[in-house]
């Protein structure tokens, strides 16, 4: 019998109980669970922003999640070349994707090499995008950081 690889890629900046939640879910559909931990200049090239954690902080974050068996960096934009590279078997996202262009796209071209695309509810409630503009407002009025970390 073959082991179920799944593989879950994400930036995982800041990361909160949405992405908890995606991997424990994750975990529960395959043997095996790959955490693709999105590259720093990639994640600005998709999201437009840098995360506020580096690469390396979020990989051991990340690795350090009891249910992820594997944490690696996520270079590729194209998500076929991460397979090329990794060879799972279920590619696990958020439902956000899911009906959109991008999300049938994906589907079509991993349907043709065997994967299967699961989607998993995206959280409303938390979001990494929500903690950042949160930061970035409470920056904004203290910009010198000075009143929250000053001792009395």
């Amino acid at each position: 019998m073959t082991a179920k690889i799944g593989y879950a890629a994400g930036a995982y900046d800041l990361f909160h109980i949405g992405h908890l939640n995606l991997l424990k879910h994750a975990r529960s559909q395959c043997d095996y669970l790959i955490a693709g931990v999105v590259d720093d200049d990639l994640v600005e090239l998709t999201k437009g922003k840098r995360p506020v954690i580096p690469l390396a902080e979020r990989l051991e974050i990340v690795d350090s999640i009891k249910f992820v068996d594997e944490a690696r960096p996520e270079i590729y934009a194209d998500k076929l070349e991460t397979w090329r590279e990794v060879g799972f078997h279920i590619f696990f996202k958020g439902d956000d994707w899911k009906g959109t262009p991008q999300g049938m796209t994906l589907e079509r071209r991993f349907g043709a090499v065997g994967v299967e695309v699961l989607y998993f509810p995206y959280s409303l409630q938390t979001s990494s995008t929500l903690l950042r503009r949160a930061l970035d407002a409470l920056a904004e009025q203290d910009p010198g950081g000075r009143a929250s970390f000053e001792a009395g």
